[in-house]
């Protein structure tokens, strides 16, 4: 893989060289069954031998493991070990590899990686051997971000993305739009060789074809970015409504304990409270929140305000609202109020069993004349209602009918928020975007190709072609780590754990 950074400069905050031999502990810190020391460099296999009571590890072949003793200066035994041998190139990090298991003792682990490190081994920076492996070409920059991912994973949903994106998923779709860009370009290069002949290498009909192809996948994975950053991070969903409007209740429904307080009394819930959902692999950071009204007291007051900022914020709303209390013009007005571009809103129609006769579908239509009067607070509002889809929209609020106390229908809601993140149209198979860095790239390289059709169109000399085709080759490479810089390999790496 080309670079265009040296090895000994690419971590930056790395004060050592990335040529020596690095250790470090490879296991979570704490006391365990087994402590795994981890060894990269070319003198990995030398220095762990030096210790080492048994086979010479030197002639043993890759991918082997030998059982054996650590041995320390006094030449008393500190455990018995299990060594991995693994031989460079056919490693993680491509180099020479070592991997001592030990007895998960916190002071053995001590011990042995001290010894190490006497033996000429330096502590291994974060992130540094999952460096090694990229500065090796053993994956590419889009690959080792996912190692970091896959780590963090906790559900079923990230850990298949992250999983995908490290094997290469991905990274293939990218290799392919620039293997197709980087033909063309090349054309156009050798154009601009022979300017003074007026003559044209590349077809430009096709040349436009194949951008416009491109920039359809592009941003079909720039799209994939908010279901991406849904697995990843989880849903911000946002339970509100009106006092005693059953929003504590509800959460503990969905989240099957008694986790919020329940009361008679208005105005019993002053600060959020946030617990985590998992519904079929993705997690919804559920948060129950003070209830809308004109405050009565100035910790109400606080507790409104933040109401309102995690509305802001929720990618999801559930707004629960007491059929028996609030009015439909009081519905209408509060979901008016609430909603907002890019939050999917999810209106629940609470305590169905203290009213079996409420009809949801009134406040898609409140100027139905069979709707009771004594149904509104004031006169009816006009039409349409806010919950009223519009025909262009691709989604529109989601009307459920449930008792939180009694648990009717808490199930189907579970479905409905599942459904609100991720659509039937949606397949996880498919390569997702779930990084910032690398949705940023996109959108620039479609900026580019922006530029190119422009110019196509407008007839412009091929050298401003091929530039704009440079630059979206360039942003494209960016996520692969061809176009790579001390600071972002410093910035990505830095935030890995120790012995990755």
């Amino acid at each position: 893989m080309q670079q265009n950074i040296r090895p000994e400069t690419a971590m930056n905050y790395a004060k050592n060289d990335l040529t020596g031999t690095i250790a470090a502990l490879a296991t979570p810190p704490g006391t365990g069954a087994i402590g795994i020391i981890r060894l990269s460099g070319d003198d990995a296999l030398l220095i762990v031998q030096q210790v080492f009571g048994g086979k010479n590890l030197m002639q043993q072949a890759s991918h082997t493991v030998h059982f054996g003793t650590i041995i320390g200066d006094d030449g008393q035994i500190v455990d018995e070990v299990l060594v991995a041998v693994f031989k460079a190139p056919r490693s993680y990090t491509g180099e020479n590899v070592a991997e001592v298991s030990c007895h998960g003792s916190p002071y053995i682990l001590r011990q042995v990686l001290e010894l190490f490190i006497k033996k000429g081994a330096r502590l291994a920076q974060p992130g540094e051997f999952t460096l090694r492996a990229f500065l090796h070409g053993k994956m590419d920059l889009s690959q080792a971000e996912a190692v970091a991912d896959l780590i963090a994973a906790t559900t079923k949903s990230s850990h298949d993305v992250a999983l995908r994106q490290m094997r290469g998923g991905f990274s293939h779709e990218i290799k392919k739009l620039r293997e197709e860009l980087i033909h063309f370009a090349s054309l156009i290069e050798l154009e601009l060789d022979f300017a003074e002949e007026d003559v044209e290498f590349a077809d430009r009909s096709e040349l436009k074809k194949l951008v416009t192809n491109i920039q359809s996948l592009i941003h079909g994975l720039i799209r994939s970015f908010r279901l991406g950053n849904v697995i990843k991070n989880g849903v911000p969903t946002v339970i509100a409504g009106r006092p005693n409007a059953g929003k504590s209740t509800l959460l503990n429904a969905l989240l099957n304990e008694e986790r919020a307080i329940v009361s008679e009394i208005a105005g019993t819930t002053r600060d959020t409270i946030e617990e985590v959902l998992n519904i079929n692999g993705v997690e919804f950071r559920l948060i129950d929140t003070a209830g809308i009204r004109e405050a009565q007291d100035q910790i109400e007051v606080i507790g409104v305000e933040k109401t309102m900022e995690k509305v802001r914020q929720a990618a999801l709303l559930v707004y629960v609202f007491d059929v028996v209390e609030t009015k439909i013009d009081e519905v209408l007005a509060d979901v008016e109020s609430l909603q907002k571009e890019g939050t999917h809103l999810i209106v629940a129609c609470n305590k169905m069993d203290n009213l079996p006769s409420y009809k949801p579908e009134w406040l898609l239509n409140p100027n139905d004349p069979g709707i009771p009067d004594f149904f509104f607070a004031n006169e009816r509002p006009p039409h349409p209602s806010p919950l009223t889809p519009h025909p262009s929209s691709l989604s529109h609020p989601y009307l459920i009918t449930l008792s939180a106390k009694n648990g009717m229908n808490i199930p189907y809601l579970k479905e409905k928020l599942y459904s609100a993140v991720i659509s039937e149209q949606v397949n996880l198979e498919s390569p997702i975007v779930t990084n910032v860095r690398h949705l940023e790239a996109l959108q620039k390289a479609a900026e580019s190709l922006d530029d190119v059709l422009r110019g196509l169109d407008e007839g412009v000399t091929s050298d401003f072609v091929a530039m704009d085709i440079r630059r979206a080759l360039a942003f494209l490479g960016e996520i692969l780590g061809e176009v790579s810089t001390e600071d972002l390999l410093g910035n990505i790496f830095g935030k890995f754990c120790i012995g990755k």
